[in-house]
């Protein structure tokens, strides 16, 4: 299958059932708690690819020009909104296989996101942006599970989040779930600096336009993927994209410190703690 292919039949992307829950009680209430609301879709990679597609639409006249769920939230009508949630609950089950349980999808998707946006305040870039394509960077990997069954026969050897599965996944399809959701980005009319991060995320200087975000979510992915993994200090220094973080300007221990999430606690036990799942 080529990417085209997968593109031209796109299988529905799972969110949350907890969280599509917790949004829909506060959709339906008296006054809805916008911050609340916003802050349930940021958490659901799925439902903030839709709001921003829904916000970039031309009937906004802002395609291409929304880039963070906030921004999104103040164009949409709550019923719209409403309307996507219980369209998200009305969608069949997704299956991926013990490979990739959703639950560690989310988690994994949630802390890119956070690690994204604070390395992009420390280098005083768009925030907003970086958690966006932090958040959404991976779906393509359930896309490509949902449309490609051999994909999970790569999980013997290279696990859904090691460091090197683009670079597998690329060598066995001639594309990766970066490119996947590059193209789910461009399709939805994200801002084109996002689809070009997407696109770029691992391999960020072989765009001549050598747009920083890609750098950004490069060192992201390496850290949220390397707790993921449960990477100990010297495993870290061994994989950590130095030229990368060397052209952004940047060190490993600028990275480690910028990072918000409280890493000390075992991966699995955070997981099973503040998934929405």
């Amino acid at each position: 299958m080529q990417l085209a292919d997968l593109l031209a039949h796109p299988q529905p992307l799972p969110s949350s059932p907890r969280l599509l829950a917790l949004l829909l009680t506060e959709l339906k209430q008296l006054h809805p708690d916008l911050r609340r609301i916003d802050q349930f879709i940021k958490a659901d990679p799925v439902l903030s690819l839709r709001m921003l597609q829904a916000a970039n639409a031309p009937s906004f006249a802002l395609p291409g020009q929304v880039n963070s769920v906030s921004e999104a939230l103040a164009l949409l009508h709550l019923d719209q909104v409403q309307d996507m949630v219980s369209q998200a609950i009305g969608q069949a089950s997704f299956k991926v296989g013990a490979g990739l349980p959703l639950a560690r999808f989310w988690d994994y998707s949630q802390n890119c996101a956070r690690v994204a946006r604070a390395l992009a305040g420390l280098l005083q870039y768009k925030q907003q942006a970086a958690y966006v394509a932090g958040l959404i960077h991976a779906l393509g990997e359930l896309a490509m599970r949902a449309a490609l069954p051999q994909v999970a026969e790569l999980d013997e050897t290279c696990p859904p989040l090691d460091l090197k599965r683009a670079f597998v996944e690329r060598q066995a399809f001639g594309f990766c779930y970066l490119d996947v959701s590059s193209a789910l980005a461009g399709q939805a009319q994200l801002p084109q600096m996002v689809c070009d991060a997407l696109a770029y995320a691992d391999a960020p200087f072989d765009n001549e336009a050598c747009e920083p975000l890609a750098g950004v979510l490069h060192l992201a992915q390496w850290r949220a993927r390397a707790n993921q993994l449960g990477l100990q200090k010297n495993a870290l220094t061994v994989t950590f994209p130095s030229l990368v973080a060397e052209m952004l300007g940047l060190d490993i221990d600028m990275v480690l410190q910028q990072d918000p999430i409280d890493w000390s606690r075992q991966a699995g036990g955070r997981m099973n703690a503040a998934s929405p799942n």
